[in-house]
């Protein structure tokens, strides 16, 4: 896998969450760089196996490179009930590959299996990509959106400081009719515009850290059929763990810390989460 993405060092995984009273959803997730092993291994059946004792009894795998979502296809393939699978051009990677026309059209091929669910993770990164290499990336971002049009998929997108750009770009070509902001970085001025396009709004263990005020905000305004959980595992995994391996289990601890921030039970939000990934991704059958 590209070491763009991988963890630059080990990490001690998280501990173990107490187990959840109803099932929920791990919408994004890659479990290759939890593991390292093959897609069809025993070391990911190990890693759905902890995350099921949990509650957590489906994960999206998402993909971020030409060849790490051939890896989340056969992920989804091998292991049916369990999992499904995003592919993407990741908006770092997009602008740095060898050869961008190449690598849209594997994720164009990959796109239209029937274990894919979704075009993503793409979007924009103004934080990691150099100004002379943005014009790249929002062309990428803009083929992704046409794909996830055209295949009628779920688009998910990326966005770290480049919120404004991210919408504006969502506005000029036209979202897709089911788009996912991951691991939601705005305010609550964002959420709110957010919302009022119908995008969903997905977040991560960042939302339980100290200096994450404004994310707190945000969670509390989400309608709940527009609300989603993840871990972008192996990385962020949630206070007091953070800096640990993170891994689809730690949904659990997400999906605590925000029902307690809404006011909501715990049931109720991984019922409605659950829901609403089923809508967005479809059956895992």
């Amino acid at each position: 896998m590209s070491d763009r993405h991988s963890l630059k060092e080990p990490r001690p995984p998280a501990p173990v969450p107490e187990p959840l009273a109803r099932p929920c959803i791990d919408v994004h997730a890659h479990m290759e760089l939890v593991t390292e092993s093959e897609p069809d291994s025993d070391a990911i059946g190990d890693l759905l196996d902890a995350a099921a004792r949990v509650g957590i009894d489906r994960v999206v795998q998402v993909g971020y490179s030409a060849e790490q979502s051939k890896w989340g296809v056969r992920c989804a393939t091998s292991f049916p009930g369990r999992v499904l699978a995003t592919v993407a051009l990741h908006p770092n990677e997009a602008p740095v590959v060898e050869d961008l026309e190449r690598d849209l059209a594997i994720i164009e091929e990959l796109a239209v299996h029937p274990r894919v669910r979704g075009i993503g993770e793409t979007g924009l990164d103004f934080y990691r990509t150099p100004p002379e290499l943005r014009e790249k990336q929002i062309y990428s971002f803009k083929r992704h959106i046409a794909l996830a049009k055209s295949v009628e998929k779920t688009l998910v997108i990326h966005d770290r400081n480049a919120h404004r750009a991210v919408l504006d770009t969502l506005l000029e070509v036209g979202a897709p009719s089911a788009t996912i902001f991951h691991c939601f970085s705005g305010d609550a001025e964002m959420a709110r515009e957010c919302i009022d396009a119908g995008y969903f709004l997905s977040f991560a263990g960042t939302v339980t850290f100290k200096n994450a005020p404004e994310l707190r905000e945000a969670v509390k305004l989400v309608p709940i059929d527009q609300l989603l959980v993840e871990t972008d595992s192996p990385f962020l995994a949630p206070s007091p763990h953070r800096g640990a391996l993170n891994t689809p289990a730690q949904v659990a601890n997400i999906a605590r810390f925000v029902a307690d921030l809404r006011g909501e039970s715990v049931n109720y939000l991984c019922d409605r989460i659950t829901e609403n990934a089923l809508g967005l991704f479809g059956s895992f059958d």
